[in-house]
């Protein structure tokens, strides 16, 4: 993987940038759409790459551990194979979701036993084990295993659990450097950056993580019960702590305002559920703010979905028929909510990139961000 610094903002740590894999190009900023079971749920490929214009899409490790299992994925050739998606794939370690499971899930120095949310069966990651599974799934991108702090949690237990987390990501450092990858192109390995909300634990974390001259860097732990002006500042105590030449990925953040003052706090990727999960429930993101298109007012609204929006389902549907499909619990409401949302997250990510380049991010992201926290 390669990654070069193509323009820089005068006024804060934004940038914009080209990240090369084998699957192809990657610009930077980037905002991955997550497709934890191997799909972008209730979207086609055709539509991601079409009407999206998504460069490179997520994958979980623990959902695709459990199903459809690693062999067949090995047997189809790795996950672009199997799930015919050709541009780039990330899979995340199963650390959050390990992190999810609190009560059904034991920690040790030598890795996690957890129980299957499906079916109760008890499972044992370890960190080369997770190396050995993304391997095997065969991402462009893969993750480190660690473990995620709940942001409430104390500097005691912070500092106990990032100690964990760096030494699972030396052993999965050197599992990833020991073996090779299976299909043909290369993989490269993130590390990722926790330490709650401590300032003094997430600069040990990054200056270690930084030793290990990895291709890239994750920041992991955020937005997980924390104020969002402390993740802002957890950011920004991060960042000089990271090389400058190598790719930042903020992880599982977040809303749109969010991804603007993670851009200009120097992160260059994003992935977040935020845009399909909240699209499936109705929620709809625009330029103008947020529409709940389930509520009343907008029974009888005729007018497109969104006159400004980029996707073609902004100007094919109208809201009120949006409406009904919602309350008739028709599935194509909540796909055509999915589409728009991610339509919208990534030409919001496209048209920071252009201010970056133009000199003016600041004045435009804190024009946006207001205006993206309206509510219509």
């Amino acid at each position: 993987m390669n990654f070069t610094v193509v323009d820089t903002d005068p006024a804060s740590a934004a940038r914009t940038g080209k990240i090369t894999t084998d699957h192809g190009e990657i610009d930077t900023p980037v905002f991955m759409p997550v497709g934890t079971l191997a799909t972008v749920k209730g979207l086609f490929h055709k539509d991601l790459i079409d009407d999206v214009k998504a460069q490179i899409i997520l994958g979980n490790t623990y959902h695709l551990y459990l199903r459809p299992g690693t062999d067949i994925i090995h047997k189809a050739g790795g996950i672009h194979k199997f799930s015919g998606w050709e541009r780039p794939v990330l899979t995340d370690s199963g650390g959050y979701q390990v992190f999810s499971l609190a009560e059904q899930r034991k920690l040790t120095p030598e890795g996690c036993y957890f129980r299957s949310h499906i079916d109760g069966s008890e499972h044992f990651f370890s960190p080369e084990h997770v190396v050995d599974m993304q391997r095997i799934i065969g991402a462009d991108i893969i993750m480190a295993l660690d473990e995620c702090t709940p942001g409430d949690a104390t500097f005691d237990y912070a500092r106990e659990s990032l100690l964990l987390t760096q030494n699972w990501l030396e052993r999965g450092m050197a599992r990833f450097r020991t073996t090779e990858e299976l299909y043909g192109y290369g993989q490269s390995f993130f590390p990722i950056v926790q330490g709650c909300v401590y300032p003094e634990l997430r600069c040990q974390a990054a200056e270690h993580a930084a030793s290990l001259q990895a291709e890239g860097y994750a920041i992991g732990g955020l937005s997980v019960g924390e104020p969002t002006e402390v993740m802002y500042q957890m950011i920004e105590t991060v960042h000089p702590r990271l090389p400058l030449d190598k790719p930042r990925y903020l992880m599982g953040v977040g809303t749109p305002a969010n991804i603007l003052e993670g851009i200009s706090r120097g992160i260059d990727m994003f992935d977040c559920v935020i845009p399909t999960r909240n699209g499936r429930n109705g929620m709809l993101f625009t330029r103008q703010g947020i529409l709940n298109i389930k509520n009343r007012k907008w029974a009888d609204d005729l007018s497109p979905v969104d006159p400004e929006g980029t996707s073609f389902v902004d100007k094919t549907y109208s809201r009120a028929y949006l409406r009904h499909l919602f309350v008739a619990g028709e599935m194509l409401g909540p796909q055509i909510a999915s589409l728009h949302n991610l339509a919208f997250y990534l030409q919001l990510v496209r048209e920071a990139a252009l201010h970056i380049k133009d000199g003016d991010f600041i004045s435009w992201k804190n024009k946006m961000v207001k205006q993206l926290e309206v509510r219509l």
